[in-house]
């Protein structure tokens, strides 16, 4: 019964995914709200005990790798090469600048309020990552088109990478701190590029296979096996190797794809993901839903001022690091104004994050976990429904919208 309810809880999602979009609004907003609605704090059709089920973490990772497809397949050399400079500089002032804004806010909150000052830089930690996959859907289901869109892609790969680099090395610091332990520095840079060694390990073979394959069938199968083979390779390093499970499985899926989009043609690699994307629509769906499930709606009624700075110092530091970061690269115009909108969807990884430092600061300094948990819980349900929203009309601002519903 339970996963009758979760092919409920999908098929439930697809039909408010259209009804949104007869809005003029991402399906997104659809499956997220969905997700919140039939998660374990709403009518529990997507329950806790499904959540917490090995099986059912294994097929979101697995669908997870195959989400990273739509960052990859764009990372074509040849495409981007272009883009190098500002994709660099523009990443580095958008998630720097986050970081810096919402750590100085909330260290100046937190020094009238008498919390410790540590606590504002985990919060800026957690608040420089974006995650990808709500900016993508939008990507795919409009079929946007342009320089915001195409400097998006490559950048959320980059984000993840400073994000974890970031988040880690301020835990570290502060776990020796508050507790006297920390993570060995040497599972930084770890974090960072095992998933991008484990996709590649495995794109590249991927690409020998599919530049001797011809047929539809054939190149579909041998595709679909690579991503559960680095899948299963990111799960055992999760398992063997991480102090906890944190490595990125869009990222591996990222790596993968982008190993072998450099070895085919691109009229292959185009044909290929034709082909692919009716099971790349189930899988980003799924993963949304995953994501929407388990997000409190009762943490709306909880917010306080904390999430408002929370919420505002962030999108400021996203909005106006990628301004001036695109504009001192002397980046398309849209790229200026509207990059910034784009890079507001945060929900799936500030959960992950938060998760960590809580499990970090609990019987350290509880009333510190309390409203660190707090804030992001609720931060991560408005946000996310404001952030979809957002990043649309980011694209629709820029022009880069080329097909509506």
């Amino acid at each position: 019964m339970v996963i009758v309810k979760w092919l409920i809880a999908i098929l439930i999602a697809f039909f408010v995914g259209k009804l949104v979009s007869k809005l003029r609004l991402p399906s997104i907003l659809g499956w997220l709200i969905t997700g919140i609605v039939l998660g374990p704090y709403a009518f529990s059709l997507v329950t806790q005990e499904l959540i917490d089920a090995p099986a059912y973490g294994t097929l979101i990772h697995v669908l997870e790798c195959a989400v990273g497809l739509m960052i990859g397949t764009e990372l074509v050399w040849k495409k981007i090469k272009s883009y190098g400079k500002t994709l660099i500089v523009t990443t580095l002032t958008q998630s720097m600048g986050t970081f810096a804004v919402v750590t100085l806010a909330f260290s100046i909150v937190f020094h009238f309020a008498g919390i410790p000052i540590y606590l504002a830089f985990i919060f800026g930690g957690i608040a420089l990552a974006t995650a990808p996959a709500p900016a993508l859907s939008i990507v795919s289901e409009f079929k946007t088109e342009g320089p915001v869109t195409k400097t998006l892609i490559p950048m959320a790969a980059l984000d993840d990478m400073v994000g974890v680099t970031v988040f880690f090395t301020v835990i570290s610091i502060i776990a020796r701190h508050v507790s006297g332990g920390a993570m060995k520095i040497w599972m930084i840079p770890v974090m960072i590029f095992l998933p991008l060694v484990i996709g590649a390990a495995v794109g590249v073979p991927t690409g020998f296979l599919l530049k001797k394959l011809s047929g539809k069938y054939p190149q579909m199968i041998i595709l679909a096996l690579g991503i559960i083979v680095t899948s299963v390779i990111g799960m055992l390093c999760n398992t063997y190797l991480m102090p906890s499970p944190v490595l990125n499985f869009m990222l591996m899926g990222m790596a993968y794809s982008a190993a072998f989009s450099n070895m085919i043609s691109d009229e292959q690699l185009r044909r290929l993901m034709t082909d692919f994307n009716p099971i790349l629509a189930i899988a980003m769906i799924i993963v949304i839903l995953n994501l929407g499930a388990p997000l409190d709606y009762h943490a709306i009624a909880n917010a306080g001022l904390y999430t408002f700075i929370y919420i505002a110092a962030r999108a400021f530091g996203k909005y106006f690091g990628a301004a001036i970061g695109s504009k001192a690269t002397g980046a398309e115009k849209p790229v200026q104004k509207y990059l910034g909108l784009t890079l507001l969807p945060h929900s799936g990884v500030s959960l992950v994050f938060t998760g960590i430092a809580v499990s970090m600061l609990s019987g350290v300094s509880d009333g510190c976990a309390e409203i660190l948990q707090g804030t992001i819980a609720a931060a991560a349900v408005i946000n996310e429904i404001i952030a979809v929203i957002a990043a649309k009309k980011g694209f629709e601002l820029a022009g880069e919208i080329k097909h509506e519903g």
